[in-house]
């Protein structure tokens, strides 16, 4: 697939680029956007590590983090578009061991809103069994909820891709693994290379190194239920998911490891209505719902964040002008955010698709502290946005 770049565009992104890892702190960033439905920003600037013995290419892989998430919720929706899947449907129905201990009613959109009320990791988990996909989905079957499944926002901030990657694994004819089905259900047909939830060998040597400037918050000012929902055993560190098992695995909440390239491709089929290049993934009339506002979505999140989630009905976020969704600004825009400021988004009213990768694990509290925010004003700017 040829795409002719604008050396403008190009430019003016490229200078924005070179700031943040000169002047804004940052390591190594990738950009990459589509406008209606075409490539029109590719380029990146920095080094794959702190040591600078590597510089960032195209090709330049790294996590993503929760963005995966977004990628999980639309393996679902190709499901419930082909009517092999209803929202609205408890969970046990396609999962019956989901049934466990007082979730038997949890619908498959409580778990996409982040209300099934599991946010809690099972209790012992480790890297190793966190890699262990069998052990980790009975773990949460057998999980008893924090609340009435479907009566309160917990978020799920690593048990949602088990929970979403099991049920796309047992509604799925071929009862593919997660990982597989993500790459020929969507990667392949959109023509889309580096969408991994779980990599090969092959592509180690192409993930970017993290480097952890996260901002640790005192234990007394988190959230109750933070370190329930992401206990320091398999916290999202580089210690962790650097780790060659937990790369290897498919953790479909927050394993992602993707280039800007590859994940930008993603939104813009989203973007575009649900189809990109001749393929159609997902009908036009379920993408036109995946930006409405839940239900409830001025309650506060205990688990996470301690104020209000922008989530969607779809399992996606709406832009807005606050961190970690500064850069995307439109709140008809979905996107999702992930650990450390990773950040793609697809906004409908422009036809506009960008994913904005790095390897500087970073937490802005406001607009003025995010270094990303520069490069998503500089791609609107060159895009006439």
């Amino acid at each position: 697939m040829t795409h002719v770049l604008d050396p403008h565009a190009q430019a003016v992104v490229q200078k924005a680029l070179d700031l943040a890892t000169t002047q804004g702190g940052e390591v190594g960033v990738q950009v990459a956007a589509y406008l209606n439905g075409k490539l029109v920003i590719d380029a990146w600037s920095g080094y794959t590590d702190e040591a600078r013995t590597q510089a960032v290419d195209g090709d330049t892989l790294f996590n993503v983090y929760s963005v995966t998430k977004a990628v999980a919720a639309t393996a679902l929706h190709i499901l419930a578009d082909r009517g092999q899947i209803d929202y609205d449907s408890p969970v046990s129905r396609y999962w019956p061991e989901y049934a466990a201990n007082g979730k038997a009613l949890t619908t498959v959109r409580d778990v996409l809103t982040h209300r099934a009320c599991v946010p809690q990791m099972p209790e012992g988990v480790t890297p190793e069994l966190m890699c262990d996909w069998d052990w980790m989905t009975q773990a949460i079957a057998d999980l008893e909820p924090l609340a009435t499944p479907g009566t309160k926002t917990l978020y799920l901030s690593m048990t949602f891709g088990w929970i979403i990657g099991e049920l796309v694994r047992r509604v799925d004819s071929k009862q593919r693994s997660f990982g597989r089905f993500v790459r020929e259900e969507i990667a392949e047909p959109l023509g889309i290379t580096d969408l991994w939830i779980g990599i090969t060998d092959e592509v180690e040597p192409r993930v970017a190194r993290q480097t952890n400037a996260m901002v640790s918050v005192p234990a007394e000012y988190l959230p109750p239920l933070f370190s329930a929902s992401m206990p320091d055993a398999v916290a999202l560190v580089p210690e962790v998911f650097e780790r060659a098992d937990v790369r290897r695995a498919e953790v479909a909440g927050v394993g992602g490891i993707f280039n800007a390239r590859s994940e930008a491709r993603f939104w813009a089929f989203l973007a575009n209505g649900g189809e990109l290049d001749g393929v159609r993934l997902l009908s036009r009339e379920l993408v036109a719902t995946l930006n409405t506002p839940r239900a409830n979505s001025e309650e506060p999140d205990p688990v996470m964040f301690g104020f209000p989630i922008p989530i969607t009905i779809g399992g996606f976020w709406f832009g807005g002008n606050y961190p970690p969704v500064t850069c995307v600004q439109n709140p008809r825009a979905i996107c999702h955010p992930g650990q450390g400021n990773s950040i793609g988004w697809a906004d409908p009213d422009v036809n506009l698709a960008v994913a904005i990768c790095h390897n500087k694990l970073f937490n802005p509290t406001s607009p003025e502290e995010d270094p990303l925010l520069p490069i998503a004003q500089a791609v609107r700017e060159a895009l006439g946005i």
